[in-house]
This record gives structure tokens, sequence and C-alpha cells, in this order.
């Protein structure tokens, strides 16, 4: 299966005001494919659309018009619920039940025998990392970082194929937040596929295979990060490093040109350019003066900035 989450115009209107007479739109016209055996980043800002759209896909709210499909079957097919794992922004448990029992009770729901319950909850108690002192005390004294794990924990009870974590490092600690980094990114070496909101910019960067980006509910931008971060409007040119020559040997070989930018490095330069034909220029000047190349490294915007401007 090529697309193992396909969305067709989805769109979703609120009723609001007293008399419920205004509608809002918080989902417009979304179509989009995921791919199997990735890390899909969606991003957004606060009121975007989000977790409107994967409480759609989790038959938690109910679109207006359009539809969508999870591993090929409608997401009304209750059947399909089976395979896929869901862990919401701010999770919320039964507050007197124990993190083990919470897990021994999704085992349940599940299938799965006693022995294989009790293996799967240290399993996965232990691969999220939840203290093992903690696993017997009720939920309503954890911490919010605490319970986001113990949300990771139950989406994964069932082995799914597909996982949906919205804001996931949500209320994590920086060794938290790489510890799931990690947990996510294994989940991608099993052949499982994630669909992750979020809105930590460092995080799409470091986990994301392909990513959309939503605005006031509506697609901007959908694909490849790298692609999407490298392209016309993200290409910022390119950082050529020279040794042996210095910034002002460089500025008189180069005639001074102010298409170059050029800083001194330890034991040579460092040039910034726009385009390809300045960095075969440049190499050309550098070889003719004595210079070695140490390397040539395209420069790309960072997913922050490449974000702040299609906001713009």
């Amino acid at each position: 299966m090529d697309f193992v989450i396909e969305i067709r115009n989805l769109t979703k209107d609120y009723k609001t005001g007293f008399l419920k007479q205004k509608t809002v739109r918080a989902l417009d016209d979304l179509t989009l494919s995921v791919r199997g055996g990735q890390i899909f980043g969606f991003l957004g800002g606060n009121g975007a659309g989000k977790t409107t759209t994967i409480k759609i896909l989790m038959s938690l709210l109910f679109s207006t018009r359009g539809t969508a499909t999870i591993l090929g079957r409608p997401i009304s097919d209750v059947g399909m619920h089976r395979q896929i794992g869901y862990c919401p922004e701010n999770p919320y448990f039964y507050d007197y039940l124990s993190a083990r029992e919470l897990m021994n009770y999704f085992g349940e729901l599940f299938g799965y025998s006693r022995a294989e319950r009790s293996r799967r909850t240290d399993d996965l108690l232990n691969l999220v990392g939840l203290d093992e002192k903690a696993r017997d005390r009720q939920l309503r004294k954890f911490s919010k970082g605490m319970l986001q794990r113990v949300g990771l924990a139950q989406a994964l009870i069932n082995d799914p194929e597909v996982v949906f974590l919205d804001e996931p490092m949500s209320g994590l600690d920086p060794i938290g937040r790489r510890e799931i980094r990690e947990l996510i990114a294994d989940l991608r070496t099993q052949g499982k596929t994630v669909f992750m909101s979020t809105h930590i910019l460092s995080d799409i960067e470091a986990l994301c295979d392909e990513v959309a980006i939503l605005r006031n509910g509506k697609l901007t931008a959908t694909g490849n990060l790298n692609d999407l971060l490298t392209s016309e409007s993200g290409h910022q040119g390119f950082e050529v490093t020279v040794a042996n020559l210095n910034a002002d040997q460089l500025k008189i070989s180069l005639n001074g040109s102010s298409n170059f930018a050029i800083d001194d490095r330890a034991g040579g330069s460092i040039i910034r350019c726009s385009d390809e034909a300045d960095v075969e220029r440049i190499l050309d000047v550098a070889r003719k003066n004595g210079g070695r190349l140490v390397g040539v490294q395209m420069v790309k915007q960072s997913l922050e900035d490449y974000f702040t401007n299609e906001k713009n």
C-alpha cells in the first residue's frame, strides 16, 4: 500500500454564538496523503486545525464534508481502529487507576491474555521511561510529563501499524523529549507510520521525513522536508570554505564583487554566494592563487524561517 492515510476535501465547520447562527470553519478542504513507514509532521500554529484533523481521523469528531481512509479503510470502520494507536495532546485517564492498571485495562480491551498484558505493560512502561516505583501510584498523583509517558505507552499497547501523536513532547523535560524522540524514531525502523502533530520545530526537523503545514485550516505546503527547505523559496545559496587564502586576498582576486560575503577562518576563508556559477568562479580564483578547497555546502533556511515565511 503506497498511502496509509488519505484525506480528501476534509472540511469542518462549527456553529458558534448564543443561537448557533454563526459558522466558523476550522478545517478548509484539506487533501493530504501519507506514505507508509515514515514519520509525518503535521505543523501549524494555535487554531490551525491540527487537532481537529486528528480527532476526525480518530472518529472523535465528524467532518462537515470530505472523506478519509486509514490503511485503505474508511475511518468509520471500527475494526480498522484495532490497527492504530493514538495519544492526545492532553491525555486524561481515570484518576484512581495506577499506570499498571490502566495498561492492563487497555490490553484487555484488545483481547490479550493476562500474561501477555503483564509482559506488554512492563515492556512499554520501560520503553517510555516511566520509573518503576511510579507504576503502582494513582494517576492523579502524576505530573503532566508522567501522564504523557503513560499516554504514549497506551498508544502502543496493541502494536499498531499507524500511530497518531498530538503534541507528544508536551510537558516533557529536555531529557524526556530526547528519550521520546528516540522512541518515535525506533517506530519508523520497525516499519510503522507515525503521524505527529507538534509546535516544536526542532523535533520536526530531527524526526520527520515529510511535513504538511496548516494555516487557518488550509494546507499551505506539503512534501519532503529537505526539498521544502532547499526549494527556490528556501534555498539561501552556498558556503565555500578554502584554506591558505585570507579574506583580503580573496576580495582582491574577486575584484571586490559585492556578490560574495567573505570572512576569515583559521587557516583560510569562508565565502558565501548565491548560485552555482559563483561557486565555480570562487574555485577557479582559489586554485590560481594557491588556495585549497575544504568544502562546499548548500545553505538552506531553517524550518522556523520557512514556517514564518509561510505565515507572511
